[in-house]
């Protein structure tokens, strides 16, 4: 997981996430247009986001496709965010049945 949060660090990295978050399975070439960066900049950036598992390439003929990979970022969620999430829930369910005069729960 540290190799996830080191990735997910840097702004160019988000960058490159948010770019194959819509349209996945994208070029080097292509990401690098969107990108103001050297392609070798890119490659990089890229190869850290595979050794934190959050890219995946696919080589496809001559071309290499990087793929997001949302497993690692679905687990930080559930361990970091989603306990969070679960008491601000219940708060707000309680003041709802509150609020309404429900007290039988």
């Amino acid at each position: 997981m540290d190799k996830v949060f080191k990735a997910l660090a840097d702004p160019n990295r988000r960058r490159l996430l948010d770019l194959l978050h819509q349209e996945n399975g994208q070029t080097l070439t292509s990401l690098c247009e969107h990108m103001d960066m050297t392609r070798q900049g890119v490659t990089q950036h890229l190869q850290q986001l595979e050794d934190a598992n959050l890219v995946s390439m696919l080589r496809q003929g001559r071309e290499k496709l990087h793929y997001l990979n949302p497993v690692p970022l679905h687990e930080i969620h559930k361990r970091w965010i989603g306990k969070f999430e679960r008491s601000r829930l219940d708060a707000l369910r309680n003041l709802k049945q509150k609020l309404e005069g429900d007290d039988n729960d």
